[in-house]
């Protein structure tokens, strides 16, 4: 038990990390397409892994440590404490939410189906996607309205702001989550019966 707590933590330590590091990425090859936060990248992908990993603790704990680091390393937009709570710590913790799906996603692997592993990673990272997406567009809505253009109504700027990086990072992260899963299986059903 302990073993599996240390490599637990260690895990979690890891990939949060590791997702920091290609959000700074993506932040370093120009992705960042809005000058008020928001990138193209693939940063969400440690986060699936754990969440398929571990299940909703670590998926969750994982989106926070992204969350917490892009706090403590200066890496922010923030209006004031609430909207750096809704756009950092609630925004990426609901990314591990993809954990939901864990059981699946793992028998799927242990069973090679690969129908079944494309429909539930793309079902638990669009749970995610949608999670962090909500929480970025609510923060967009009650703390960046004033950027709207004249004449566009606040919700749907904050739409098309958020979901002009959202979508295509849902996208991207899937896509890459599904081709790890094809090429190293292992990591995703380690010491994991078929249930």
């Amino acid at each position: 038990m302990k073993k599996t707590n240390t490599l637990f933590l260690a895990e979690v330590a890891i990939f949060g990390a590791m997702a920091y590091l290609l959000d700074l990425l993506a932040g370093a090859l120009s992705l960042k397409i809005w000058a008020s936060g928001g990138s193209i990248s693939i940063s969400m992908v440690p986060v699936f892994i754990m969440a398929f990993r571990w299940g909703l603790k670590g998926g969750l704990l994982t989106g926070f440590i992204l969350g917490f680091f892009q706090i403590l390393m200066g890496q922010i937009i923030g209006a004031d404490i609430r909207q750096i709570l809704l756009d950092y710590i609630v925004a990426f913790t609901g990314l591990g939410l993809a954990g939901i799906f864990a059981k699946q996603v793992t028998n799927a692997v242990l069973s090679d189906k690969l129908n079944k592993i494309i429909l539930f990673v793309t079902v638990a990272s669009f749970i995610g996607c949608f999670v962090r997406f909500l929480a970025h567009y609510a923060a967009g809505i009650i703390f960046f309205g004033h950027f709207a253009p004249e004449g566009q109504p606040v919700w749907l700027y904050s739409l098309l702001y958020n979901g002009s990086y959202m979508l295509p990072s849902f996208i991207i992260a899937t896509i890459v989550t599904i081709l790890l899963i094809r090429t190293v299986p292992r990591i995703f059903t380690f010491n994991k019966p078929l249930t």
